[in-house]
């Protein structure tokens, strides 16, 4: 194996809070890139990935630890790192050519030059013969194309990914893949490596030789997965589907909750998973049902019903911390209280509902508290935002706040009124 082209240590990154502390995003990153590989980075939202590829590309500064590329520390923009985003970010009143020339209007070569690779990248890509078109007129998959070809045309070493294919529907988020497998197999990318996040567990193990996942809250590498399997990649593969339940497990074992044993306690700071309760009711139903009955392989869930990481995720982190579920070895569970909401009418849910809200999701339980002991019973939105601003960041606390108003609404709890911002014990109509 040649020198890396890319060594990330001990990486950093915090932002400044309200309060005057810090969130800390990233902490402790350590990653390399050798020449000939895909690089995986895996894990839900909110552990970093996104803010990790800014750095390595010099779009920001770390709080501490370093980015090295081919031997020199990235201080700023690198030239030989290139990006393409998840949305297609191009300009709309530029052509085809136009969006792709930029890049290389920006290195300053000749006019001939610039036109003479625009084209050579648009027809690598497969948008030959649409170089006069407006991105209006192109497709979801076209328009990700020429993304690809914008960050090729200036020939980088590395090529980051985040989320490349996530706005594309099924089949046209399949054909890219694959082409861009093909190019990359058979050598005709100007690219020597590629680091590539995503949410999506099969993509990883379809495109990538490691896989490297995170953990959340802050984003830390918790394991790396080799994928010792040959291109072309066969998703029936018996040892495709292994490693596919392998990440699985090593992404719900990171808060392990055996079954049988007792859950973990949410306390009133846990940042909750905003999650409807209709969501969480199809679910429980879905796992109550032939040929579960009561107990599902994650991965095959997911297949199932097509979710991916974020969105099968949370739910069964709600599921769990309601204790309408557990979650052991890549398998969720329907526990007996799960099994008794599947069972029962509209109106015995929520009463269920509220007992397990109130029992095992502290902050419902306080909100609740709060508002009985008011003469009034009310609260404004910004009593609880300002308390839970000191434990967590304002996104976390905004997403926190939607999932509780939900679940209580839901469960006929207390009340909320978005435009006053105030919770209460009566409807506010």
């Amino acid at each position: 194996m040649s020198a890396a082209l890319l060594d990330v240590h001990e990486l950093r990154q915090s932002f400044p809070r309200a309060d005057g502390g810090e969130h800390l995003v990233l902490d402790g990153v350590e990653l390399s890139l050798a020449q000939g590989q895909i690089v995986g980075l895996l894990g839900r939202t909110g552990s970093g990935k996104s803010t990790l590829l800014r750095l390595i590309a010099g779009l920001a500064q770390p709080s501490g630890g370093t980015v090295t590329y081919l031997g020199e520390r990235v201080t700023g923009p690198a030239p030989g790192i290139a990006m393409v985003f998840q949305s297609f970010a191009l300009f709309p009143w530029l052509t085809v050519l136009e969006n792709v020339q930029l890049g290389l209007e920006a290195l300053g070569l000749p006019d001939a030059e610039i036109r003479k690779r625009a084209l050579a990248a648009i027809d690598l890509i497969g948008l030959d013969g649409y170089e006069s078109a407006f991105p209006r007129e192109l497709s979801g998959g076209m328009r990700q194309r020429v993304g690809f070809a914008r960050a090729l045309v200036v020939h980088p070493n590395i090529l980051l990914m985040d989320e490349p294919f996530s706005a594309l529907d099924v089949l046209t988020a399949e054909t890219l893949r694959t082409d861009f497998l093909e190019l990359w197999g058979d050598g005709k990318l100007p690219i020597k490596g590629v680091v590539l996040v995503t949410h999506n567990i099969e993509e990883a193990v379809l495109m990538c030789d490691r896989i490297l996942l995170f953990s959340t809250n802050p984003g830390r590498i918790i394991s790396e997965i080799a994928v010792d399997l040959q291109q072309p990649r066969n998703r029936l593969d018996p040892r495709f589907r292994d490693l596919v339940e392998k990440i699985y497990v090593a992404m719900t074992a990171r808060t392990p909750t055996p079954i049988g044993t007792r859950l973990p306690t949410a306390t009133i700071n846990t940042v909750l998973p905003r999650v409807s309760a209709n969501i969480l009711a199809g679910l429980i139903e879905t796992l109550a049902a032939a040929p579960y009955n009561g107990r599902a392989d994650l991965p095959v869930i997911a297949d199932e019903l097509h979710l991916e990481v974020d969105d099968l995720f949370p739910v069964a982190d709600a599921l769990q911390l309601l204790r309408l579920a557990e979650i052991e070895g890549g398998d969720i569970k329907l526990t007996d209280t799960g099994k008794q909401f599947a069972e029962m009418g509209t109106d015995d849910r929520k009463r269920l509902f509220q007992r397990q809200l109130l029992n095992y999701v502290p902050l419902a339980a306080h909100i609740r508290h709060v508002l009985q002991e008011r003469a009034n019973h009310m609260a404004p939105k910004s009593r609880f935002f300002d308390e839970l601003e000191d434990h967590m960041s304002a996104e976390d606390v905004e997403l926190t706040l939607r999932a509780v108003i939900g679940w209580g609404r839901y469960a006929e709890v207390f009340a909320y009124d978005d435009d006053s911002g105030t919770f209460s014990l009566e409807n506010p109509t």
